[in-house]
């Protein structure tokens, strides 16, 4: 491939298909928090990717999911669907044989988009034997006219170079839209909030509802030469603060030791994290609420 290519491909699919796990994967580094649970992702995140034969913007999104219960669900859907708009390839993320009524409404937009689309089937190393996939593909292949399938593990980083190539040859001839050094368009400050926020949700796992938001309110250099970081974490009832502190305060401390940690590696410097955690009724109702924490 002589010419260069460049632009975004929006990485969409129903919640859980992998797409956080598969763009930290093509990336080489974590950039998208990932947890056992749905709908994880809320925000558009852009990675940069950077080849010889071309550079491709990535954007992870949130799972495009039915049931919009909340104003927090129904911006999470419009993140997914601004994406799409913004994108000049559509990657549809779907997991190895499953699909889904979710699935089959992540196909509508992407067929309402009018978006050449390539369909990226994940989780291949949970189908054994192998053989099972192939009636799974055709299947898919015959639901839309995708420019080509391609099966990967993004857990295991395997077929992403095919996949990569496959993104490259259908994208537009261009300049690189971003300069090379530039791994994402999230700030510091967001990142911090995703990283509390990931070690908050693993920690409880399912002890606590979709109820929490994670803001950063400072960053400011310490005279020790560490950073230091005041961050809030939202809950939407008042029952929920003493499960997210826990006794005497020990869950509290060991979401902050596991965030701090991955912090100080991600940034490499060493940084002393404040963690407080205060009501907010119904925060993810509140479009006020949507708007502080960066989801409108």
């Amino acid at each position: 491939m002589s010419e260069f290519h460049s632009g975004a491909v929006a990485l969409v699919g129903r919640p859980n298909v992998g797409k956080s796990t598969l763009l930290n994967a093509l990336l080489g580094q974590k950039l998208s928090i990932v947890t056992p649970r749905p709908q994880t992702t809320r925000h558009r995140v852009l990675g940069l990717g950077n080849y010889p034969q071309g550079q491709v913007a990535f954007v992870d999104t949130p799972g495009l999911h039915l049931g919009q219960k909340r104003a927090l669900n129904r911006a999470m859907n419009r993140a997914a669907a601004s994406a799409l708009a913004d994108a000049d390839l559509v990657a549809m993320v779907v997991e190895a044989l499953v699909w889904t009524d979710e699935d089959q409404m992540v196909l509508e937009r992407i067929r309402d988009s009018g978006l050449p689309a390539i369909c990226v089937v994940n989780k291949v190393d949970k189908v054994h034997p192998r053989e099972r996939l192939l009636p799974f593909l055709a299947h898919v292949s015959g639901l839309h006219g995708f420019l080509e399938l391609v099966p990967v593990s993004a857990q295991k980083s395997d077929n992403l170079e095919p996949l990569v190539q496959a993104m490259l040859r259908h994208l537009p001839v261009g300049d690189a839209m971003y300069p090379p050094e530039m791994v994402t368009d999230k700030s510091e400050r967001f990142r911090i909030a995703e990283i509390v926020r990931e070690k908050l949700t693993l920690e409880l796992v399912e002890e606590l509802p979709y109820g929490i938001a994670v803001e950063v309110e400072s960053i400011q250099p310490m005279d020790d030469g560490r950073t230091e970081v005041h961050a809030v974490i939202y809950v939407d009832r008042a029952g929920q603060k003493p499960i997210v502190i826990g006794a005497g305060g020990e869950r509290l401390k060991r979401v902050g030791r596991a965030a701090r940690n991955e912090i100080n590696a991600l940034f490499g410097k060493r940084f002393h994290l404040n963690l407080w955690v205060k009501v907010r009724e119904d925060w993810a109702d509140d479009a006020r609420a949507l708007a502080q924490l960066g989801m409108e």
